[in-house]
């Protein structure tokens, strides 16, 4: 990556985050292009990285192997619409971090026969700890597939689907994923709070639980469910709160949340592609 030119075009909060680990692993700073309407969050983006800044989106792809879109969806046509020449041109790699745009509907915006990689990536990768899911066309070649995956692993964990269909099912597991535990964690401290915990004890116990849960099924060799049954002891205090967990259905209401998720991700992904 130390040679390759990239350019983040409407450079935002998740554009800021793929920079700095960027340069955290030694991508030099004048490789990095950042773009964005507002003057004021580009000398933000300049004095934090002392990357390059431009308000010349087309003149920034032609100095640039790489071209990450970090607009919204909404502006996403737009800003193709502006960049189309060049990028046929000049042919870059583009990765787009926009949620539900097809990479068909971009290779289309950006006058067809380009290499698209579409990714997704969570709200944790602004801590540097994000999962992102990615899907690269027909028109991606093995080395910049490369590239891709080493520009998304500099904010967490950066994982390829075969079958670009499966990106709704990434949005509904890790994109959406987040907020998923969040309401655990806060309807965790809410029962804690019933059975006689401060708020302030009940909410620090609930957050740092479930980071330590995290950890153990991350660093561990076991799986999830190899470790729920450790800790769950015969007649214990752990299995009584399970059992009542599993007469509620949890896993029935966790499978009918997430297809509803990646169900409305296809019905977003269709009204942008329109």
């Amino acid at each position: 990556m130390q040679a390759v030119k990239l350019a983040f075009l409407g450079a935002g909060n998740m554009s800021g985050s793929i920079i700095g680990g960027l340069i955290a692993k030694g991508v030099p700073t004048e490789n990095i292009i950042a773009t964005r309407r507002s003057e004021e969050r580009l000398s933000e983006l300049k004095s934090q990285f002392s990357i390059i800044t431009s308000s010349d989106n087309s003149d920034a792809v032609a100095k640039s192997d790489v071209v990450i879109l970090g607009v919204k969806p909404q502006m996403m046509q737009e800003l193709c619409n502006e960049i189309r020449e060049q990028v046929q041109k000049s042919k870059p790699l583009i990765v787009s971090v926009a949620a539900g745009l097809k990479s068909e509907t971009l290779e289309r915006w950006l006058g067809g026969d380009v290499a698209v990689v579409r990714t997704m990536p969570n709200t944790p990768s602004l801590l540097g700890c994000g999962a992102t899911g990615l899907y690269a066309n027909s028109k991606v070649t093995g080395i910049q597939q490369g590239l891709a995956e080493k520009l998304m692993q500099a904010v967490g964990l950066a994982l390829w689907v075969e079958d670009e269909a499966q990106m709704d099912a990434v949005t509904a597991v890790s994109g959406s994923g987040p907020a998923y535990f969040f309401l655990a964690m806060e309807a965790l401290q809410k029962a804690g709070e019933n059975v006689g915990l401060s708020t302030e004890v009940a909410e620090k116990l609930a957050i740092q639980t479930a980071l330590g849960a995290a950890r153990m099924a991350s660093e561990s060799e076991y799986d999830a469910a190899e470790l729920r049954r450790r800790v769950t002891s015969p007649g214990g205090t752990t299995e009584q709160a399970l059992n009542t967990f599993n007469e509620g259905g949890l896993t029935e209401l966790y499978r009918k949340a997430v297809q509803a998720a990646a169900n409305r991700g296809q019905e977003l992904a269709d009204q942008l592609d329109n």
